[in-house]
């Protein structure tokens, strides 16, 4: 299967063309599930992954983009968002329309009756020129400068990782 044959990743495409991106998904040799596995393929450092972390809201859920050699820390979230919580792969898929490990920061599908998550993006990101996000498949990526995809996600800047690194 190619990435134009896969509908999220068809959805994730139309996305970026839509907003004007210039770099399209691109599909990897090998499943990318985890941000080592998508920085080993793509030959760059792991904090160029943009992980995507989604967390359970009262009500919907939160997509937390950060570098790949950052966790997120719920603590560090605005409190304006309420308690989040772990967010089972029914919940993510409900909100995001992506399945766990290739769920992209924009091209969301939510079921009827569910929101599409809030966005936001770790600051951490801008130590690259240069991110890799999952673009709807955990064999697809694209690329995108830090302000790109902040704007590409209608995403917030916020510092919600851990200080150390993993």
């Amino acid at each position: 299967m190619t990435e134009t044959q896969h509908p999220a990743v068809a959805r994730v495409a139309a996305a970026l063309r839509h907003a004007g991106h210039a770099h399209g998904p691109q599909w990897l040799q090998d499943s990318a599930h985890t941000a080592q596995q998508a920085a080993d393929s793509l030959g760059v450092a792991l904090g160029a992954i943009a992980k995507s972390v989604v967390l359970a809201l009262p009500g919907g859920a939160v997509l937390c983009v950060t570098a790949g050699d950052r966790r997120v820390d719920a603590s560090r979230l605005p409190q304006q968002l309420g308690a989040v919580g772990r967010a089972d792969a029914a919940h993510v898929r409900r909100h995001t329309g992506f399945a766990i490990g290739g769920v992209a920061p924009l091209g969301f599908e939510p079921e009827a009756g569910a929101s599409a998550p809030t966005v936001l993006i770790d600051p951490s990101l801008w130590r690259f020129a240069e991110v890799w996000a999952a673009a709807g498949h955990p064999r697809s990526v694209f690329a995108a400068r830090p302000d790109e995809l902040l704007r590409l996600a209608g995403a917030q800047a916020h510092d919600f990782t851990e200080s150390a690194h993993v």
